[in-house]
């Protein structure tokens, strides 16, 4: 089985046996009801991308492409806009945590954040002008951003970059993992984060690893959680590459990415996708 489906079945299955029921939950279903979760703490995944490892499943159909978008919105268009997200991107499912304080936007969260520390340029050139230096970091945590508006807090909040020879290396850090709707797709969207700086940097993506601090499943999860562990990978190698060509960061688009080996209509045939109620 490739590492990406059985990690997933592996965390799924460590989450019914071993998860615990939190209590006075934050988070609340459409119809106002409690999303309480039960969830297992410091779970540890890697992929070497340069073995041509790629974290996507087959377990049900995943948008890739929404992955890759999300990403560019956060670190190259360095946007909270969620006008900018439907309009250009064609995601929608932010507009749920639009802010407040911010109308039409998050908050100042996620890509206001990188905007406005620049942290995205300040990595890409530090690991330019000091390749093996071991402060290449980026953190979407900024308490003084929080003060400014209220918004969804980062549950991706922190890369961490290192070059080996030839190859460049990242570790996310990730607070709070809805599993059975985002773990994968977290997954994917950071490895093409690699892939890019990689090439902005002159390097090859090498090894990424992901490191979540709470993995859970919502109560409203738990059969659909419970299929994913019943079902049967489809059989290929799916590889996530970035086309030859452009090497600026922030010229890449979507296009500019290739799921390679990842047979979509079978996947949807076999392990159609599956409905989950939304914690708010």
């Amino acid at each position: 089985m490739r590492t990406a489906d059985l990690n997933h079945k592996t965390i799924l299955k460590k989450i019914l046996d071993e998860g615990f029921l939190d209590e006075n939950p934050r988070p609340k279903y459409a119809d106002g009801t409690p999303a309480h979760t039960l969830s297992v703490n410091h779970v540890v995944t890697r992929y070497d991308l340069s073995a041509g490892e790629c974290p996507v499943i087959t377990l049900r159909p995943i948008a890739w492409r929404s992955s890759v978008k999300e990403i560019i919105w956060i670190y190259s268009d360095m946007s909270n806009s969620l006008d900018l997200l439907e309009k250009k991107h064609g995601i929608f499912w932010w507009r749920d945590w639009e802010s407040k304080d911010m109308p039409g936007t998050i908050g100042v969260r996620y890509g206001a954040t990188v905007k406005k520390h620049d942290l995205t340029r300040r990595l890409l050139e530090d690991i330019k002008s000091n390749p093996y230096g071991r402060r290449h970091i980026m953190s979407l945590w900024q308490e003084d951003d929080f003060k400014e508006s209220d918004g969804l807090m980062p549950c991706c909040y922190e890369t961490i970059w290192n070059v080996r020879g030839k190859f460049l290396d990242m570790v996310m850090i990730q607070r709070s993992s809805d599993f059975a709707t985002a773990g994968c797709i977290n997954e994917l969207q950071y490895s093409a984060l690699l892939m890019m700086v990689a090439r902005h940097c002159g390097y090859e993506p090498g090894v990424f690893t992901h490191f979540s601090a709470n993995v859970q499943i919502y109560d409203r999860h738990i059969a659909q959680a419970k299929e994913l562990i019943s079902r049967e990978p489809v059989e290929c190698l799916p590889r996530l590459v970035l086309k030859e060509g452009k090497k600026d960061f922030f010229d890449f688009t979507v296009d500019d990415f290739v799921l390679e080996d990842y047979p979509v209509d079978l996947i949807k045939e076999k392990n159609p996708q599956l409905k989950f109620e939304l914690g708010i």
